[in-house]
C-alpha cells in the first residue's frame, strides 16, 4: 500500500493509487475465496489496493470538518480492511457494495472522535444527525451562522427521527466548530507572541483566599457552638429561634411559647447575646494567647 504521510504527498499518494487496476467481478471472486479459504495474505492486498482509489472518493466527501484529508483516507483505508476482513463472496454482491459501509462507518467513528474533547453523536439518531445537518441546511436554504427558524427545525427533526431541541443543540455546536487549543499563538509564528489562554479570565476567588475563609468560618462556628453553653436553656431556645434560623420565629410567638409578654422575650433575647458575645470574645482570646506566646 502506498505511504501516506501528510498532506504534502496527498497528490503523489492519489496519483499512485490510480496505478492499481481494477478487477474484474471474477478477477474479485477468485481473490477473495482464496482469502476466505486460505487466509492468503497476497490476494487481500490486490482486494484493498484495488479499492484504495474508493475510500479516497469516499474520504474527500466529508472535507467539511476540518480534518486533514490524508487523516480521513488512512481510516478509511482501515475500514476498508476490515471491511475485505468480513467479506463473504458467494453472497453474490462486488466487494465495493459491501466495504463502503465499512469506510464510512470508520471515517466517521473517527471525525466524531476528533470534532470535540466533549463526546457527541452517542447514538445512531444522533450520528445522523451530525453527518446529515449541512447537508439538509443546504437544502432548505438556510445558510445563516445563527440558529435554525423553528420551521426548518421541526423538518429536519421529523426528517431524521431526533427531537427537535437535539436538532438545536447539534447546529449550535456545529457552527461553533471543533476544539481549539488555547495555547495556539494570537500572532501566527510570531515568536513570544500572546496565547489565547493569556486573555482568560476568572473572577472566581483565589483558591487560598477560599481554603482561609472555609477554616476561619469553621473555627467561628465551633467558637458559636462553645460559646452556647454559657446560655441558660431558655435563652438559647429564644437567641436560637430570633437570630440563628433562616425562618425567625415572631417575639409574640415565643411570647405564648412561655407565657410571657412580648416585652419580656425582646428583654431575654438582648441579655442572651450580650452574653454569648462576652463568651465568644473570652474563647477567642484564650485561641490566640498560645499564638501570642
Amino acid at each position: 500500500m502506498p505511504a501516506l504521510g501528510g498532506e504534502q504527498s496527498l497528490n503523489r499518494y492519489l496519483s499512485e493509487i490510480k496505478k492499481y487496476p481494477v478487477l474484474t467481478a471474477e478477477q474479485e471472486y477468485m481473490l477473495a475465496k482464496r482469502y476466505e479459504e486460505h487466509e492468503d495474505p497476497e490476494a487481500a492486498a490486490q482486494l484493498v489496493s484495488s479499492h484504495l482509489r474508493l475510500v479516497a472518493k469516499i474520504a474527500m466527501g466529508y472535507r467539511g470538518y476540518g480534518l486533514p484529508v490524508s487523516d480521513l483516507i488512512s481510516e478509511g483505508n482501515v475500514g476498508l480492511m476490515q471491511g475485505v476482513k468480513k467479506f463473504e463472496p458467494d453472497r453474490g454482491f462486488r466487494l465495493a457494495t459491501y466495504a463502503m459501509w465499512w469506510i464510512k462507518a470508520s471515517i466517521q467513528e473517527y471525525i466524531l472522535r476528533s470534532w470535540s474533547l466533549v463526546k457527541m453523536g452517542t447514538t445512531a439518531a444522533q450520528k445522523k444527525l451530525f453527518f446529515n445537518l449541512r447537508r439538509m441546511k443546504r437544502n432548505l436554504d438556510a445558510y445563516e451562522d445563527t440558529d435554525l427558524h423553528p420551521d426548518d427545525v421541526k423538518t429536519i427533526a421529523t426528517e431524521l427521527g431526533v427531537p427537535e431541541q437535539e436538532v438545536v443543540n447539534m447546529n449550535r455546536r456545529m457552527l461553533m466548530g471543533g476544539d481549539s487549543s488555547l495555547n495556539v499563538s494570537m500572532r501566527g509564528e510570531e515568536e513570544n507572541a500572546s496565547q489565547w489562554q493569556d486573555w482568560l479570565t476568572d473572577d472566581r476567588p483565589l483558591q487560598d483566599e477560599t481554603t482561609a475563609d472555609s477554616q476561619e468560618a469553621q473555627v467561628r462556628h465551633e467558637m458559636l457552638i462553645e460559646a452556647m453553653d454559657s446560655l441558660n436553656d431558655r435563652e438559647k431556645h429564644i437567641l436560637t429561634e430570633r437570630r440563628l434560623t433562616e425562618d425567625p420565629q415572631t417575639l409574640e410567638e415565643l411570647s405564648k411559647v412561655y407565657d410571657v409578654s412580648r416585652e419580656r422575650i425582646r428583654q431575654i433575647e438582648v441579655r442572651a447575646f450580650e452574653k454569648l458575645q462576652k463568651a465568644m470574645q473570652r474563647i477567642a482570646g484564650e485561641k490566640l494567647m498560645p499564638l501570642a506566646a
